[in-house]
């Protein structure tokens, strides 16, 4: 989230916004790696949605960063502080880029109250391409969204959630965001629903990665898009099952013979490090 503060603009030399390094497409958000840049630009007119809550989709469909992937989210969006200094870009460039880019093309006023808002946040992997960043109107209470931001990240990191599955969510409407994923009543994902005679079965081999004790718990059932979750003494970790009901699941720091319960919607198995 980008937070706006009053600065005097018209003193300011206008900022270079560099073209960010677009990667080849791939079914679902663009991908721009652009550490600590505001790239792009928006063309044409744009037009809020739902009272103003929503962005135009045509001009603020959301992107992501490639560097963030379900693999290694523990090293980023899972790490505290990942987000800065490292990703978010300076308040020169998104001042600049918030009066003269996007103000004019949602048809907003410089004095109207707003944040520019990464549409897939930082914490889940967003871009600070213009695709992802549009003039969020002001809360008097502050913003729920950053509410929901958090939830989405903390259902990723545990688990609960796949990265891809939180960011296209996010992307599509963040106030329907947690419902989408099953996150308002019952705290897991959605999906498939679970067969009623659900099994699962599973492994644990160790992990090709030089690091001693690291495991990769293979885990097959027949629960298609369904949250597996593996737990032992020392760690717990999460990932959707694919269209067979399969999923590998890394751990760390495994003792030889450790214990490890896998559990995939409503089954349960076991395996050993």
């Amino acid at each position: 989230m980008i937070k706006s503060l009053t600065v005097v603009i018209a003193a300011l030399a206008v900022p270079v916004i560099t073209a960010g390094a677009a990667f080849a497409s791939t079914p679902g958000l663009k991908q721009v790696r652009d550490p600590r840049h505001v790239t792009g630009t928006i063309h044409g007119r744009c037009y809020f949605r739902d009272k103003t809550e929503l962005p135009d989709p045509r001009c603020t469909p959301g992107s992501i960063d490639p560097i963030v992937t379900q693999a290694n989210i523990r090293s980023t969006i899972c790490k505290a502080g990942w987000t800065d200094p490292h990703l978010r870009p300076p308040e020169s460039q998104t001042e600049w880029f918030k009066r003269y880019r996007a103000f004019p093309a949602y048809g907003l006023t410089w004095y109207r109250e707003s944040e520019l808002d990464h549409l897939v946040p930082l914490e889940l992997g967003g871009s600070n391409d213009a695709t992802n960043l549009w003039p969020e109107l002001g809360k008097p209470s502050g913003n729920p969204k950053d509410k929901v931001e958090n939830a989405l990240n903390r259902a990723v990191c545990s688990g609960r959630v796949s990265l891809a599955r939180a960011q296209a969510a996010i992307a599509y409407d963040w106030m329907t965001a947690e419902k989408r994923l099953g996150l308002t009543s019952t705290g897991t994902s959605t999906g498939t629903p679970a067969p009623a005679s659900a099994w699962c079965t599973a492994s644990a081999s160790p992990a090709n990665d030089g690091w001693a004790g690291d495991y990769d718990v293979s885990v097959s059932s027949n629960q298609p898009y369904s949250n597996a979750t593996a737990s032992s003494a020392t760690d717990t970790y999460g990932y959707e099952t694919n269209s067979s009901g399969s999923a590998v699941i890394y751990l760390w720091y495994q003792s030889p013979g450790e214990n490890i319960t896998v559990t995939v919607g409503g089954a349960t198995c076991y395996t050993t490090a």
